[in-house]
């Protein structure tokens, strides 16, 4: 019997709609491209229910015919390439001729287009791949098209989308990314009948300032190159303003925004030396490429590419970068033309110089082999270690803390004798632990106020996602006002955490958001272990014996104690035994 059949079209659309548009963003940066791709010079974005409801990109390009603004809902229908030929000299951002039939098959869109040497332009409404009305109307010169009901015949892909906040993310990085790779066009977006960005048109360096920040140009190193390979151009950050969260690196062939971890990674070599390796640097980078050099044809979402030649571009964007910091003074350097680099003193009058002797031991063998003088390895030790259960942990300490003596290891580890062994505590993980818990018992945390307010700058992103954080954070004692151009205005913040830094741990606080999307947004979890890491006690403090009792009591009344918010282990116990094997 045969079981292989065809499927019906409205179904192939369906699973072909599926590898392109994944959610609003993905129509949102089609339908971006498609207006650059029709020589528009000014877009306006309109977004209601993160997308949910409504995506509308008004344009005032070249428009389509009234055949065109019908056939191009067609699967593989496009004006940007006639032959397979064509794929190694793509110009345009589109070629595929997928966009608008995937978007057409799982949501209700109206197009409204006109040429600019036409009296009329084409109406046409489409539900679920199927025309429901195509008429002639009266339109302003360029295309219009507004996406409806997203996934509203696929309830399962709908159902998988995640928060308004999430998605309104990922809605503004694919606007962010268009408007830095296409500084010469005017950029508008709309959340909800309100003008949420307005971009006009601008250099590089002033669109990078518009959507970053005010006190972002100041952080600003130009990078310039031209081989014959590769025509390199645009800034990166210095080190000094480089953060620990992800967010601003981008690289753009040909005004497009590609993602490549091996290109990423010849700038990490560039900094090297220069910021902490938990750190990432800013970069803003343009590439010239020749067409005919590279594959864009790899993916449906376009943002990966093929170079023919890899590792010269991989070199040329590391040296460039290297360059610009070093040009611009960013990079230490040795000053060679110091007069006094050597203190060296005169020659004293009537004073006796005796050459230095060379002492020898006569009894040194390099091949006899010594007893090692050290009782045990810690490494070794480590390997051997056998961790307490909770149960075991609290009754333990329970007998033993009240008459203890403690000591530290390298002012990190808190240890104290047992009845079997050693015990050897994370101090920094153990307070990590205890604020944790007690910041989730809170309901509301008590706040200092502070005598000077600190006002802090975020991307455009960034300050979107801080916006939604506020109900958060007040909870946890952070008081602040938003303000304009990404600014916000800290007025109080937790009792006893330092002011110092504050830039940073909201920096923190957004990258732990933006790693945990599945939370929901009634969790304080995510900001709480943020929150918790920063006020806890850091490596290298001292503590005296009080102190180290009184961290370990409170270790022992929390629910989990043996390992830290992230998972990492706080405890670990060495028995006798293990101690007696290393002699």
């Amino acid at each position: 019997m045969d079981i292989i059949q065809l499927l019906p079209e409205h179904v192939a659309n369906q699973i072909a709609a599926g590898e392109v548009i994944q959610r609003p963003a993905s129509a949102v940066k089609e339908m971006l491209e498609n207006a650059l791709d029709a020589g528009a010079n000014d877009i306006k974005l309109y977004v209601k229910d993160a997308g949910k409801t409504l995506l509308q990109v008004v344009d005032n390009g070249c428009g389509m015919s009234k055949k065109d603004a019908l056939i191009c809902f067609e699967r593989h229908a496009t004006s940007k390439i006639k032959g397979a030929d064509d794929l190694f000299a793509i110009k345009s951002m589109g070629f595929r001729g997928e966009a608008m039939a995937s978007m057409a098959a799982i949501s209700h869109i109206q197009l409204k287009s006109k040429q600019t040497d036409q009296e009329v332009g084409s109406h046409i409404e489409i539900e679920g791949s199927q025309v429901k009305k195509q008429e002639s109307c009266a339109c302003a010169n360029g295309t219009s098209i507004a996406i409806k009901n997203f996934f509203y015949n696929v309830p399962a892909r709908r159902n998988f989308l995640k928060s308004d906040k999430v998605e309104l993310k990922h809605i503004i990085k694919q606007f962010s990314r268009i408007a830095l790779a296409n500084p010469d066009v005017s950029l508008s977006m709309y959340m909800d009948d309100t003008e949420y960005l307005h971009l006009e048109k601008s250099n590089k360096r002033q669109r990078i300032v518009n959507l970053s920040g005010i006190k972002s140009n100041q952080k600003l190193v130009p990078v310039e190159e031209e081989t014959s390979l590769v025509k390199l151009s645009g800034f990166v950050g210095k080190p000094e303003f480089c953060k620990r969260t992800r967010g601003e690196q981008y690289f753009f062939v040909n005004k497009r925004f590609i993602k490549s971890h091996y290109l990423h990674h010849a700038i990490k070599k560039a900094f090297e030396g220069l910021i902490p390796d938990n750190y990432f640097p800013s970069y803003f980078l343009y590439l010239e490429v020749e067409p005919h050099l590279i594959d864009i044809n790899i993916h449906p979402t376009k943002t990966e590419i093929k170079f023919e030649d890899e590792k010269a571009i991989y070199a040329i964007i590391r040296s460039a970068v290297k360059h610009s910091l070093g040009k611009y003074n960013v990079a230490p350097s040795i000053d060679f033309n110091q007069e006094h680099s050597f203190d060296i003193q005169s020659k004293e009058s009537g004073k006796v110089y005796v050459q230095p002797q060379i002492k020898v031991d006569t009894n040194f063998n390099p091949f006899e082999r010594e007893k090692p003088t050290e009782i045990f390895s810690w490494g070794d030790v480590v390997e051997k270690q056998q961790e307490f259960t909770q149960q075991e942990i609290a009754v333990k300490w329970e007998k033993d803390l009240s008459n203890k003596n403690f000591s530290q290891i390298a002012n990190q580890f808190i240890v104290y004798e047992g009845e079997n062994g050693i015990s050897i505590i994370h101090q920094q993980r153990a307070h990590e632990r205890i604020l944790f818990e007690f910041f989730l018992q809170k309901q509301q945390i008590n706040a200092q106020q502070l005598a000077f307010a600190e006002k802090l700058t975020f991307s455009t992103a960034d300050f979107t996602i801080v916006k939604q954080l506020k109900q958060k954070l007040e909870t946890l004692g952070f008081y602040f006002e938003t303000l304009e151009k990404n600014e916000i205005e800290v007025n109080a913040i937790p009792n006893k955490l330092s002011k110092e830094n504050l830039q940073g741990l909201f920096e923190d606080f957004l990258e732990q958001e933006k790693n945990e999307e599945t939370i929901e947004n009634s969790s304080n979890i995510g900001v709480v272990k943020v929150l918790a890491k920063s006020m806890a006690i850091k490596t290298g403090k001292e503590l005296d014996q009080e102190e180290m009792r009184t961290l370990l009591s409170n270790l022992m009344q929390c629910k989990t104690p043996t390992i830290c918010p992230k998972g990492n282990k706080i405890i670990m116990n060495l028995d006798l035994a293990s101690i007696l094997k290393q002699f």
